[in-house]
Order: structure tokens, then sequence, then C-alpha cells
């Protein structure tokens, strides 16, 4: 079975197809820049080189059809027909309380999808988009969609609402929703397979550390807590957006600068995180660089980052009462030794201990924690593509 992953943003298209029989790579890349001047495509090539294509792309319909067009392409395609696509399995940022299941898609999935719009504008609506122009170009494949936040519906009422009126949670949803599902779902798997430890008995807590951020807490197999809330920009200090703050600290912003609420969030979202505190970057590599140059807004950006991440750490402990595994994943989780190493400085009497020489490791799957060290901290890869094509491939076969 041959499944194509989609993830449709609001002005791009990055793509994976997947043969199911090994779950390997057969072709990958990403469209971006789609309604906008000098669209073009990033494909990977076989032995991973990156090549670059410009192509005229004003709609998603155009951004699909042109992946089409290369996944089938004679020199660099991966297939000589679309008809050898099974299915499409597409990311979808937030699914809200409607879904909390990954879903085949009809008529009924896309209105829910279009309804809650209002909590994910940008991100929900690229994705309709994807799905529609799939539609269009090809009917009879079934297509399926994976929900970021899906994972996180098993986290109790009292953690994942807000404390204020429970009317609002009742006309507008406002709740806590947690983002990144898919990755805390496939590595919390994953490492316990590594382990050969059983989940149904492990507690762990998943940091999912890139240029956005969240930390999960997973008791025996489902998420109890997760730090994102309503929205991705709540939780753990990130690249560009804020992380937690003062809901007054925002409006007192606010009027100071003559803000907007869309402005705001962008201020928050865009403008803030480590590239606020440090001047520097959003990129972590970047301002390791900068603070080992004695930038001190670098230190001090770095500081913040890894103590909102320990504190998320202890803070998910206490909720399972203890933990059995720490996961590292995404970008920074997986590659930069000193953000592992500094969040987990401080932790010992929870039993975590860090080896220093097994720390130095990137970019696969690895024991990092020491010999003695009561809890086992890992470096697992995520795999969201491939989290999103098995679930695909689940639900065409029942």
């Amino acid at each position: 079975m041959k499944i194509l992953v989609l993830n449709c943003g609001s002005s791009s298209i990055k793509y994976k197809l997947y043969n199911m029989d090994d779950h390997s790579v057969m072709a990958a890349g990403g469209a971006e820049r789609i309604g906008l001047d000098e669209a073009f495509v990033k494909v990977t090539m076989p032995d991973g080189e990156k090549k670059k294509i410009m192509h005229d792309m004003p709609d998603h319909k155009e951004g699909v059809n042109f992946v089409f067009s290369l996944l089938t392409d004679p020199e660099i395609g991966a297939i000589k027909s679309l008809d050898e696509i099974d299915a499409v399995g597409h990311r979808i940022v937030q699914g809200g309380d409607l879904f909390e299941k990954s879903v085949i898609v009809d008529e009924s999935v896309e209105r829910g999808i279009e309804s809650l719009c209002d909590l994910a504008p940008v991100h929900n609506a690229g994705h309709l988009k994807g799905i529609r122009a799939v539609d269009k170009l090809m009917p009879d494949v079934p297509q399926v969609c994976v929900f970021d936040n899906a994972f996180h519906s098993t986290m109790p009422d009292y953690a994942y609402l807000y404390a204020v009126p429970y009317e609002l949670y009742e006309k507008y949803h406002v709740r806590r929703y947690g983002f990144h599902g898919t990755s805390h779902r496939y590595v919390s798997q994953r490492v316990c397979e590594f382990l050969g430890r059983d989940i149904s008995t492990q507690r762990i807590i998943t940091c999912h550390i890139g240029n956005g951020a969240s930390v999960t807490a997973v008791k025996f197999g489902k998420c109890v807590d997760t730090s994102m809330g309503l929205t991705p920009l709540a939780g753990v200090m990130m690249g560009s957006r804020s992380g937690d703050i003062d809901a007054s600290a925002v409006t007192y912003i606010m009027e100071k600068l003559g803000l907007q609420p869309q402005e705001m969030a962008e201020y928050l979202n865009k403008q803030s995180g480590v590239l606020g505190i440090s001047g520097v970057s959003s990129d972590m590599r970047e301002v390791e660089a900068a603070a080992a140059d004695g930038n001190s807004r670098a230190r001090l950006a770095l500081d913040m980052y890894c103590y909102r991440i320990k504190k998320y750490i202890g803070a998910y402990a206490a909720a399972m009462g203890g933990v059995d595994i720490i996961v590292w994943t995404a970008g920074v989780g997986e590659n930069q030794t000193d953000v592992r190493e500094d969040s987990c400085k401080g932790l010992e009497f929870l039993g975590i201990k860090i080896d220093h020489e097994a720390n130095n490791t990137q970019g696969k799957e690895a024991v990092i924690s020491a010999p003695d060290s009561k809890v086992t901290v890992c470096v697992i890869p995520t795999d969201e593509e491939l989290m999103i094509a098995k679930d695909t491939m689940a639900l065409l076969q029942k």
C-alpha cells in the first residue's frame, strides 16, 4: 500500500509518499509561497540532495497538482501513475472537541474542520484547501484526517479547563487542547518499543522541543496533561512564541504599544520567545553560538528556555506521581545537547541523572541517562508523518 501524507499550511504543502510494506519513504518535499510571487517546491532526491524547482502556484489546487506531477515525473518521480496512491493522510492542527481520533474524510468531517477555523484560522483553512484540492484531482482516492490534538483528548476535565466562567467552555469551547499530539503519541510508543517496556506501566514525559515546543505527561499510554493550550502559544518558551504569560501583562502591553488583538497575537507568536529575549534569532543554534561569544542576552534566553522546560518536567512528575521515562524529540530536543543537559540539571532529587558522554548524540535513538539514573532519559527522533500514514492505513483496513 502506498500512502501520501500531506501537511497543508496557509501558503505551503509538505508531503511524503510512503510504501507501507516496509514504511520506506519513496518521495518527500515541500511547496512554499503558494499564492505569492516566486513560489517553489523543494524536493528531496533519493541520494538526499535537495532540488529547488520554481513554479507559479496561485492556489492550493495548483500546488497539489504540481506536487502530483513531480511524483510521476520520469526523471525525479517515484511512481508511474497517481493510480498507485491508495490513500492520502492529512495533518490537521485543530480538531477541537469534535474529533478525538483519526477519521476518513466525508462532507461532515469537512464541515467540522471548517467550524473550528475560529480556533486555528490559518492552519485549518490551509488544511481544508488541501483536502478539497485532492478531492478535485483524485476524487476516488480515500482521504484521512489525523488531528494534532486528538492524543490529548484523554486529559481529565480538571486538567484541560481554564478557571474562567464555565459558560465560555459550553458556548465557545474555550479550553486547553494541546498540539504536537501525533509526535507525542509516536515517541511515547516508540520509546517503550526501544526500551522493551510495556507502555501501560510507564509514566512518561515527552519533550517535543523545536521552534514550537510542548511538553506532555503520558501516564500508562494516555495523555493526562500538556503544556500548549487553546492555541500553540501557551506553555514553554519557544523560538518566537512567549509561552506562558500573565493575561494582565498582555492587556498592559497592548495599552502601552497601542496594539489591536490580532497585532498582539502576532507580537506574542512571532516577535517573542527566544528571539525577543536574545535579539539574535529564533534559531537555537545561532543563539547558542552568540552565547558562546559572550552575548549576555543570548545567555539569558538560553537560561530562561531551559528553566521553563525544567519546571514542566517537575510539574508533570508531580501530576503523575513520579516519572519512569523522559523523551527528547524534535529539532532542538534531538540535536541540542546543552539544552537537554541544562534542562535536567537540578532534577537529581527526582532520580534524573544525565550521562554527559552518552548525551553527546544527535538525531538518533539513544539512552542519555547515567546507568544509576532511576529515570531513563532518551532521545527519540519523531516521525509524525509515519504516524499519519499508519493511522490512514489502519482506518482503510477496517
